[in-house]
């Protein structure tokens, strides 16, 4: 009996840690991202629904309606709990009918204006009292334009909306709303923390992941409809016949769904895969190289969007290696797209190793004189500050300085800089911090927006505006590697869209789709999220401070780091910490970057009593007894704010803790535990920086403040040397 009990104590040993991990992780994983299609909670809602929306009319076998067909199929009865049933004609009563809009349909339902104004991918749902009775009509002029309103219905159902008397028109803002993945051929994912390319490049042209054909389903719900497959830092390899049979088969699965792809390209094509003896882009071997592999691209790929272009930046190759400009590089590209309609988007993330100059100030320098010169199917993409996406920086100054050239927006998704896919950041609000930053071009309200949406473009509105985000997708099951990462894949494509969208909105509406329906625990979801960048700022950067990760991985706090190539590769060259005060003076005692600026930003930028606190040491060196406005020393002040930023990640652990048994368990645990990995991340943050920087200012921690626990010592011994995330 003894030898049976200690038997089943130990079976059950055995077995206790696998019972507990099934039920932290039972449920709902994360990768059906924000199509969940849940059933609507609300009886009375549910059931005016099933009378309305489930009996539809959808002409038509495209792809596209086929792909509409399907997302149909898959929402509607998880949704109303009811099945659905297609029909043949458009005028019975209690259906929903999916149009495109003809003349004679126009005409029947009197669309009217509000109609003839839509784009071609915009969409119009109206409800409908006809002879008949009730109808819900969606209608656009294109499938896609279709597809997208059908997105847009089923997405008013997941949160909840009132559809009984829907009335929506909408088009999207900006032309090209792209991802860039950042992704190698041999699955290796630049900067990507989840997982492998999703890219299986081996496996290409035959096998067709589901996960493809899904990937394309998310993006067109948000209505992105371009995808740079692979990365800037490019491989001339992606040109040659065989990788681009795989190019075409995932062109392929994206078509339905209105995704065209792009490829980057590295400017030496024509030497590596070519046999050609230069690149130079005014060499006629060399134009007419390009000329013939568009004309092989689009053979394989009819609707091939185009270039993404990185050159003469960190080593790569570029028009300046045959002292020829970036719009000299860029329009021989150009050219050789435009029969097809292809487009060529160059990177304005540009400088060399060589140069003196710093780095921030270099694209400026390098493209201001070259307003006006590119072709109309060019547009030159930046990023939206003037270093590197870092947790905080002021806009950049090219958005206020070339009012005659197609500026695309690069923002990044995935998080390099901000504590990778473990740190919980919602980016809507950096997203929109920037887009709604006024620029000042032509007086006040020249936002960054309008200068990429085309309103402030002075040559008439632009063929090409342009929206990138550097993906942060893949191979993990929940696609981003943090539940809250697919937040900011849903508010890029939100934006893209409509960049006037409020960040507060975007954040509700993907908590309802993706987490819950629960009023209490959205309400929570919705302010963890909103506060949740300015707690890394404090944490990691605060006011202005930058670039002070680790090298090479930017993994972690290395303020002290200062045995680099170049010095603005450097985390001392950003904060300047010394002896006298902190931080880089960017006026015209300093760098003057200020001057890349219009006169009022010139004005504010170089006062730091008018300067914002939160961008105070991008711009000014200041004494650690300098008085803010709160009355703090710059001392004091940089301190608490190194505190608050780990308060407030405890606080949004605790926050998250409230929501236990409101949301799946598997959804739940995968966001604790990371939670947890912040909080431990965010302390040694500060007390890394703060023991660094106090050897500078010899001052002692403001009254009430716990020291670190560890010495500065053992923070700059600690080594990462398989960081995901090598660049």
């Amino acid at each position: 009996m003894k030898q049976l009990i200690s038997l089943i104590v130990m079976f059950t040993a055995f077995i206790s840690p696998v019972s507990h991990a099934a039920e932290m992780f039972a449920g709902e994983d994360g990768y059906r991202l924000w199509l969940k299609y849940d059933r609507i909670n609300d009886p009375v809602q549910r059931h005016q629904y099933q009378k309305q929306l489930t009996r539809i009319y959808l002409p038509g076998q495209s792809g596209t309606t086929l792909a509409i067909r399907q997302e149909l199929t898959a929402a509607l009865p998880h949704l109303l709990a009811k099945p659905i049933t297609f029909i043949s004609h458009a005028n019975r009563a209690n259906s929903l009918v999916i149009v495109k809009g003809t003349q004679a349909i126009q005409k029947r339902y009197g669309l009217g204006e509000r109609f003839t104004k839509l784009t071609d991918e915009g969409f119009l749902i109206k409800a409908l009292n006809t002879k008949q009775g009730q109808q819900t009509l969606i209608t656009a002029k294109s499938d896609i334009g279709l597809l997208y309103g059908t997105f847009r219905l089923i997405q008013q159902l997941q949160t909840g909306k009132d559809i009984r008397q829907i009335n929506l028109a909408e088009s999207p803002k900006i032309r090209i709303r792209m991802l860039d993945h950042w992704d190698d051929l041999d699955r290796h994912t630049e900067r990507g923390y989840a997982g492998q390319s999703i890219w299986d490049w081996h496996k290409l042209p035959d096998y067709k992941k589901q996960r493809y054909y899904d990937y394309a389903r998310a993006n067109a719900s948000i209505g992105i409809n371009g995808v740079a497959l692979n990365n800037v830092n490019a491989d001339a390899l992606i040109l040659t016949p065989t990788w681009l049979k795989k190019v075409a088969a995932l062109a392929d699965i994206f078509r339905p769904y209105g995704i065209k792809v792009y490829l980057s390209v590295k400017f030496s094509s024509p030497q590596q895969i070519g046999d050609l003896k230069t690149s130079d882009p005014n060499n006629k071997a060399v134009q007419q190289w390009w000329q013939k592999k568009a004309q092989e691209l689009y053979h394989v790929i009819p609707d091939f969007g185009g270039f993404l272009v990185k050159a003469n930046s960190e080593g790569q190759p570029g028009p300046g290696d045959y002292g020829r400009t970036h719009a000299e590089g860029a329009n021989m590209l150009a050219k050789a797209l435009k029969p097809y309609g292809g487009n060529v988007i160059w990177r304005a993330f540009v400088y060399s190793h060589e140069e003196d100059t710093e780095r921030s100030l270099q694209a400026y320098n390098e493209f201001v004189p070259l307003d006006g010169q590119f072709a109309d199917n060019v547009s030159v993409q930046v990023k939206n500050g003037p270093i590197d996406f870092q947790p905080r920086e002021p806009f950049s100054p090219l958005f206020g300085a070339m009012p005659q050239t197609s500026l695309a927006m690069e923002f990044q998704i995935t998080q390099e800089y901000l504590g990778f896919s473990t740190h919980l950041v919602y980016l809507a609000t950096l997203f929109k911090e920037t887009l709604d930053s006024d620029t000042y071009q032509y007086g006040k309200g020249s936002t960054v927006a309008k200068v990429i949406d085309g309103s402030n473009y002075k040559a008439g509105k632009p063929h090409l505006t342009v929206m990138a985000g550097v993906a942060n997708i893949g191979m993990d099951r929940n696609w981003t590697g943090h539940i809250f990462g697919q937040a900011n894949w849903y508010a890029f494509g939100r934006l893209a869209w409509d960049h006037e969208l409020s960040a507060e909105t975007i954040a509700s509406d993907w908590a309802k789709m993706t987490l819950t329906n629960d009023p209490q625990a959205i309400q929570t979801i919705v302010s963890l999220m909103m506060n949740s960048r300015e707690t890394i700022v404090n944490y990691m950067t605060p006011l202005g401070l930058h670039h002070l990760m680790g090298s090479d991985h930017h993994y972690g706090p290395a303020p002290w780091v200062d045995n680099l190539g170049r010095a603005d590769w450097n985390p001392v060259y950003y904060h300047r910490a010394d002896e006298q005060g902190i931080g880089l003076d960017r006026t015209a005692t300093g760098t003057n970057a200020v001057s890349q600026y219009a006169k009022h930003w010139q004005t504010i930028f170089s006062d730091p009593k008018k300067t914002p606190e939160t961008l105070l040491l991008w711009f000014h060196h200041l004494p650690w007894d300098y008085k803010m406005a709160s009355g703090d020393t710059l001392w004091n002040a940089l301190v608490k704010h190194y505190y608050q930023g780990v308060d407030d990640v405890i606080a949004m652990q605790k926050q998250w803790l409230t929501l236990k048994g409101k949301i799946d368990n598997n959804q739940f645990n995968q966001v604790r535990m990371a939670l947890a990995i912040q909080v431990k991340e965010a302390k040694w943050w500060r007390d890394a920086c703060v023991l660094y920087f106090q050897t500078f200012s010899q001052r002692p921690l403001p009254k009430g403040y716990k020291a670190p626990e560890k010495t500065l010592e053992y923070y700059q011994s600690l080594t990462f040397p398989y960081a995901p995330g090598q660049g």
